[in-house]
């Protein structure tokens, strides 16, 4: 009976979790409100403060599957069960979230490892299983913000922890109680410092002297969601058509002369090393704009029913020549984990098809003496994939994607958020190519130059710079996550070895009114 009170008790605190959680969700593309994320923390704080390890993982838990269930809930075209699924597992990481930092909140440093354990949340996350899936980092929400640029110093990661402290500090000049006079006054200054710090930072768009120019053509798919998959020939045909017509208005003088030419993932589904027909079509696309198109290809192997996404740079003199694999396929999508085990009892993944086998290297294609990264579609989001082209040098990014499964939904424009970010992170120009939209040109400071429409052809021939110069952000790599991560993890140990031996703390304001002030023991 008393475990039923106390859980009744904690009601109001899931309520206010969930409130937070769907509050996190809108701050990112298609609702674009950032600044709700420096509102959603400190409430989903405020929920924690003075629950037990078990309430924490509820209250986390009930935070946690709600922000999933807001931010990706166009995961629903492939099934409903689908989005729920991720939403519960994703929750999982907030729920050991919330019980490890409804301890930490007790500990004298808080303000510290909080945020901390923010980061080494978000890399579990990105991380397993299968690989991880990065979208809910906090720092993608804030592509149009001024704090946004702090990504070029610190990185993705160094951006979250930012906007995590920025919540701390919310917190703890509005909503705890504890909070002295001389705290508030702390922390509402060190919050205003850091925002006003970051419209100090200026990100540098010129290049090394040299430029490029590039055009990114979206041919269109011949329908929406997953009514596109078995039209390979017409999605191929159509990128075609659209790369013609712009040599048509090269010669005519309306338009300029490329000096390399990007297809999308899945410009062709069909093989065009074993195909005739696509070999054909390729080739006399190429041919007419006598320059290299890198073409987004779909080919055997490398095993028997296996398959690969690859880029593959198609010269004009040469044919087929460099390749690369994409590195990380998406799980469900394009391969399937325990694929004989699960195949019987799920049909739906039949659809999935053969294999998608990795590849194996970074994408980096020198091309005409310009080094490309090349990305292709989600595995823009993992940091490892793009860290190794802007460590290895490349002067210009590329992305080579295929959303027609997503469009309309929401995913595309969180998918170009994301590549923006990227931009400002690597400092690099970002030329995307998508079969039915988003493409289009992101300068090196996050600014875009072009954004195509969804579900029309377009094409678009762009001048942009050569880029030599390393952002701090890329030369410190991966280690303001492992730090953080780290400091996150210490914290989390020191908290919940004090836990016995600490005297009932004060739990702070409730969010919401509750019986009584003390600890509920869930």
């Amino acid at each position: 009976m008393e475990r039923l009170r106390a859980l009744v008790r904690l009601v109001p605190r899931i309520l206010v979790a969930v409130g937070a959680g769907a509050l996190l969700g809108l701050a990112f593309e298609p609702h674009d409100y950032p600044w709700l994320a420096v509102v959603a923390v400190p409430l989903f704080l405020a929920a924690l403060n003075g629950v037990s390890v078990k309430g924490g993982i509820l209250v986390g838990a009930g935070f946690g599957i709600t922000y999933y269930a807001v931010l990706v809930p166009w995961l629903s075209v492939i099934g409903g069960d689908a989005a729920i699924a991720l939403a519960i597992l994703e929750g999982l990481f907030y729920a050991v979230f919330g019980a490890l930092a409804s301890q930490v909140l007790k500990h004298k440093l808080w303000m510290l490892w909080i945020p901390c354990l923010w980061v080494a949340t978000e890399f579990a996350t990105a991380s397993v299983p299968f690989g991880g899936f990065p979208w809910g980092r906090l720092a993608w929400a804030f592509t149009d913000s001024p704090l946004g640029r702090l990504a070029a110093v610190v990185g993705i990661a160094g951006l979250s922890f930012v906007v995590a402290l920025l919540g701390v500090l919310a917190y703890a000049a509005v909503l705890r109680r504890r909070s002295g006079f001389g705290l508030r006054a702390v922390a509402l200054v060190a919050g205003l410092a850091i925002v006003g710090v970051s419209f100090l930072i200026s990100l540098p768009t010129d290049g090394n002297g040299k430029s490029v120019t590039a055009a990114m053509v979206q041919g269109n798919v011949p329908g929406k969601g997953l009514e596109f998959l078995g039209r390979a020939r017409t999605v191929t045909k159509n990128h075609v058509t659209a790369t013609l017509d712009l040599q048509k208005q090269v010669e005519a003088g309306s338009q300029v002369k490329p000096d390399l030419v990007i297809w999308p993932e899945n410009s062709t589904d069909i093989d065009p090393y074993k195909d005739p027909e696509t070999r054909r079509d390729i080739e006399t696309a190429v041919q007419a704009v006598k320059v290299p198109i890198l073409v987004g290809a779909v080919t055997e192997g490398p095993g028997p029913n296996e398959r690969q996404t690859t880029g593959i740079v198609w010269d004009p003199a040469t044919g087929p020549g460099q390749r690369y694999a994409k590195r990380h396929p998406v799980p469900f999508g394009e391969y399937i984990p325990f694929r004989d085990q699960l195949l019987p009892y799920i049909k739906r993944l039949e659809m999935v098809g053969r294999q998608t086998a990795p590849g194996v290297g970074p994408g980096l294609m020198p091309i005409n003496g310009v080094l490309y990264g090349d990305l292709i579609c989600f595995e823009l989001a993992y940091d490892s994939v793009v860290s190794d082209l802007a460590k290895g040098g490349a002067q210009i990014l590329v992305v080579q994607t295929n959303n027609a499964t997503y469009g309309g939904t929401g995913q595309p424009e969180q998918q170009f958020a994301i590549t923006r970010m990227r931009a400002i992170e690597t400092g690099r120009t970002v030329l995307i190519a998508s079969t039915s939209g988003i493409s289009g040109v992101v300068r090196p400071d996050g600014t875009v130059e072009h954004k195509s429409g969804q579900f029309v052809p377009d094409v678009y021939v762009a001048s942009v710079p050569v880029r030599d110069a390393q952002t701090l952000a890329t030369r410190l790599g991966g280690w303001p996550q492992w730090i953080l991560t780290g400091l996150g993890i210490i914290g989390a140990v020191l908290a919940l070895a004090a836990r016995r031996n600490r005297r009932p703390a004060d739990p702070g304001t409730p969010p919401v009114a509750t019986p009584s002030a003390e600890k509920v023991p869930v």
